[in-house]
């Protein structure tokens, strides 16, 4: 069985059996089983998350993607930082990535003041870290793969006379 075919499956929808899996793999219930098994102990699945629209819950989640300038000297590396960083819960995502600043990191929280003084209050302080960009999240059109539909399934051009 292909491993990836068997994660593919499972980031298109995490919750169906191993059952509906095995049939779509063309595979043995019990292999597909241990395979997850095997997955998760190896630390290659890290968990199984919903996708969540928040626009349709009350109260709404205020998000913010921040990027994170920071300098390194010779006792401090990205991976310290990255520990130090990931360890608020206000952190929901922490990427390394290249380009103009070191750091991706999304923030959730109840109010666009509070994303701000907790950046401001706990982001920002840290010793390394030089410079900060805030980008609040204003609206989501797809998350991990999914598009979110206002409702209207009709993908035509309006037309006005």
């Amino acid at each position: 069985m292909d491993k990836q075919s068997l994660l593919d499956s499972l980031r298109h929808d995490a919750r169906q059996s191993v059952d509906d899996i095995a049939r779509q793999l063309g595979a043995e219930k019990a292999a597909v089983a241990a395979a997850i098994a095997e997955l998760e102990a190896d630390g290659v699945i890290h968990g199984y998350q919903a996708v969540v629209d928040w626009r349709r819950v009350e109260p709404e989640r205020v998000r913010a993607q921040v990027e994170v300038d920071v300098g390194l000297d010779r006792e401090t590396g990205y991976e310290e930082i990255a520990r130090r960083i990931a360890r608020f819960p206000e952190v929901s995502t922490l990427r390394l990535v290249s380009g103009d600043y070191d750091f991706f990191v999304e923030i959730e929280g109840d109010s666009m003041h509070d994303i701000s003084n907790f950046i401001s209050e706990r982001i920002a302080p840290l010793p390394e870290v030089t410079k900060t960009v805030t980008h609040f999240v204003m609206n989501s059109y797809k998350e991990e793969g999914i598009e979110f539909g206002n409702g209207d399934d009709d993908d035509r051009l309006s037309v006005s006379p």
